[in-house]
Formats: C-alpha cells, structure tokens, sequence
C-alpha cells in the first residue's frame, strides 16, 4: 500500500523536484565542513583520551568514531531541535544527513592516522601526533567533499537539512 503523504521531516512540503538541481562545490564543501566539526570534535577527543590513557590503537579509533558520530548527529540535531522538531524525528534528519559523510570521514581520517608509523602512539606533546590528526582531518575533508555533491544532488545527506536552515532563529 502506498501513500501520497510527504514525510514532513525528510521531504520539503510542495510537488518533487523534476531532476537534480545543480550543486555547487561550495554547497558540497560547506555541508562538509558542517559534518567535519562534529567529526573533528570527536575524533581529537578520541584520539587524545586514547593517547593519553595508553589505549591500543584499536580501542582509540573505536573511541574516536563513536565520539565523532555522536557528535556530529548532536550538533545536526541541535539545530534541527532549535526548528521546532521533536527529538525522535530530529534523530531521523540527524542520520538521514550525516551518516554517509560520517562514515566516509571516519573511514578516512582513521586510516590516515594508522597509516603514519607510530601517529597514535606518539604522545600529545608530539608534533607527528597532531600533525599527523590535522592531515588526517584534511585528507577526510578532501574526500569527502565529492562525496557530500553527489549526496547533495541526490536529495539526500545534507540536503535534507535545508529545510531547517535559519528556522527557530
């Protein structure tokens, strides 16, 4: 059984776009760098606990992507909540708009850090320790860019989140 009722919360309310509208890489970076700032927040804070409490490489890159997803989805959610949403349906936009990019940043800025010999283990007081995070956030912020367009174009990923844009303000 089908319906002809929009989700008010995923789709804007009027008839569905006739094709893909045009993104512009800035859009696309700009929805990139939204998702790097719960992601930066959360990783660094990952890999500075793990660091710090001599945790094995392993356990600091699982600390430091379920930081970086719960705070990215926290700060999407704090702006979607602040639009007049309720908590659950706020949680949905929150994984409909960051979760590919999350994860694709995570995926990248983790490997980064594994790749350079020695990057998680070097001690906070390390030049390669946070320079080799502040690449790895580079890097993820490269890749994931195209990534965020092709989302974006789609409908889906951050540009479910313009509907709440300056909403609640």
């Amino acid at each position: 059984m089908t319906s002809h009722v929009r989700d008010p919360v995923l789709r804007p309310p009027g008839p569905a776009p006739a094709g893909p509208a045009p993104v512009t890489w800035a859009a696309a970076a700009q929805a990139t760098l939204h998702c790097l700032t719960g992601c930066a927040i959360g990783e660094v804070l990952g890999m500075v606990i793990g660091s710090a409490a001599g945790l094995d490489s392993v356990t600091t890159v699982i600390l430091s992507i379920a930081l970086a997803f719960g705070f990215g989805y926290a700060l999407t959610m704090r702006g979607v909540l602040r639009a007049g949403v309720g908590l659950r349906a706020a949680f949905g936009v929150a994984l409909a708009a960051d979760t590919v990019s999350i994860a694709v940043m995570e995926l990248l800025d983790n490997a980064v850090m594994l790749a350079v010999p020695g990057a998680i283990h070097a001690g906070l007081g390390s030049a390669l320790f946070w320079g080799s995070l502040a690449g790895s956030l580079a890097v993820a912020f490269l890749l994931t860019t195209p990534v965020n367009r092709v989302m974006i174009r789609a409908g889906r990923g951050h540009a479910v989140l313009h509907q709440f844009h300056h909403a609640g303000r």
